[in-house]
């Protein structure tokens, strides 16, 4: 088996090292993220603890269990009072309702006695209890013998806030390397179509002296009396170097379009490769006379890319088996597919035909895709792409182009 050669397989390389250490990098801010959203929780799980602690010692000393000095006393309360970020509730075994702060009741109200809230907000304090008994965040206060209340809390609102930080952060991260790799991508986009035009101008210009000399020459044969057959046919080729000159030159710049039937041009192209092809390959060109559309062409390049396509076919056969032409058609687009019965492409390779370097012959660059791609999707406003393809049994290139509407 002839070895893959492509270009991009070193670019491919980079992008990947790119979006491996980009991977990297969000694992590792998120795992920071993480972290600090799990201690700040553990800080606020120890201040509920303290404060629970404060609520047992006051509630021991109201049950006269013990005494302690007032300056203990206001301590301790000025514990509880200090919680302004973390809603808690305080209940006792039946669940009710001992004391509240920090929840953000329906009916606005100072007090924070349970029998002196409305019936909305005890309503809703009640739902919330229920959601809170569900949590993890539930301290149990023992009081004495007998007697158990039970601390729960929510998060506070910073701690909610920062919990959503990581997955900002992860989707204002993958936004920034999605812009960086497509920007990345773009650039190097631009430089290749800067080395396309300027390597198909430079061709032209270097074609253009000796095919000038040549019918220079061609002309001094003919007034020499060589015979005329000959001369003619030296024409044909020195004609044919000037086409070809003539379509490097269009890469780069819009080319000229004009009006032109599907079914006369791809018959027209293909009769021209019929007798340039080698004579074991059966050439079938089947047009849809219903639906000979108009379409507009720069006949030079879309020939162009029929001799490409043809090419690639006969060597996909080896220079022998079946290639067929069919042109159709739909409701806005003429069709072209050039179908051989050649060894195939494997799937994974559909794209990847169309990148410079990527050629399976031992000799060649393997640019003659990407021109026609190029040709097809970017003067033309078509596309062309692998239709199918069975590994030894052929291929199918489908090439869709828009129809001019009546």
């Amino acid at each position: 088996m002839v070895k893959l050669r492509s270009i991009y397989d070193s670019r491919r390389i980079w992008k990947m090292v790119f979006v491996a250490v980009s991977v990297i990098l969000v694992a590792l801010f998120l795992y920071i993220s993480n972290r600090l959203v799990t201690d700040l929780a553990i800080q606020e799980r120890e201040r509920m603890e303290i404060w629970a602690d404060a609520t047992k010692q006051l509630a021991s000393t109201s049950n006269g269990n013990e005494t302690m000095p007032d300056q203990q006393i206001n301590f301790l309360l000025s514990i509880i009072e200090r919680n302004h970020t973390i809603p808690v509730m305080l209940v006792d075994a039946n669940d009710e309702i001992l004391l509240h702060r920090n929840f953000r009741l329906p009916e606005a109200i100072d007090s924070v006695s349970p029998w002196e809230i409305s019936e909305v907000n005890m309503k809703y304090l009640k739902e919330k209890l229920q959601k809170l008994k569900r949590s993890h965040n539930t301290i149990a206060i023992p009081i004495d013998e007998g007697t158990t209340q039970y601390l729960y809390y929510e998060d506070s609102t910073v701690l909610r806030r920062l919990a959503f930080f990581p997955y900002i952060e992860l989707i204002v991260m993958l936004v920034f390397i999605a812009v960086v790799y497509f920007a990345l991508i773009s650039v190097k986009k631009a430089e290749q179509n800067k080395v396309w035009v300027g390597l198909s101008k430079e061709t032209a210009h270097q074609l253009g002296t000796p095919i000038s000399s040549l019918m220079a020459w061609t002309q001094m044969l003919h007034s020499l009396g060589v015979d005329a057959d000959i001369v003619k046919d030296m024409d044909k080729d020195v004609h044919r170097l000037s086409v070809i000159a003539d379509r490097f030159s269009k890469i780069g710049s819009k080319p000229e379009m004009e009006l032109a039937f599907i079914n006369e041009s791809v018959v027209s192209s293909m009769e021209y490769m019929r007798s340039r092809i080698s004579k074991r390959v059966a050439l079938a060109i089947n047009v849809d006379h219903s639906r000979n559309c108009g379409v507009m062409l720069c006949q030079s390049l879309f020939e162009w890319v029929m001799e490409n396509l043809t090419k690639n076919a006969v060597d996909a056969m080896q220079g022998e088996g079946n290639l067929t032409i069919t042109v159709t058609g739909s409701a806005s687009m003429a069709i072209i597919d050039v179908k051989d019965s050649g060894k195939g492409i494997a799937r994974k390779n559909f794209k990847n035909v169309f990148n410079p370097g990527y050629t399976t012959k031992k000799r060649g660059w393997g640019l003659g895709l990407t021109l026609v791609k190029r040709i097809i999707e970017e003067y033309h406003g078509g596309r062309i792409y692998v239709k199918e393809s069975e590994i030894n049994q052929g291929t199918t290139f489908r090439i869709e182009l828009p129809k001019v509407q009546q």
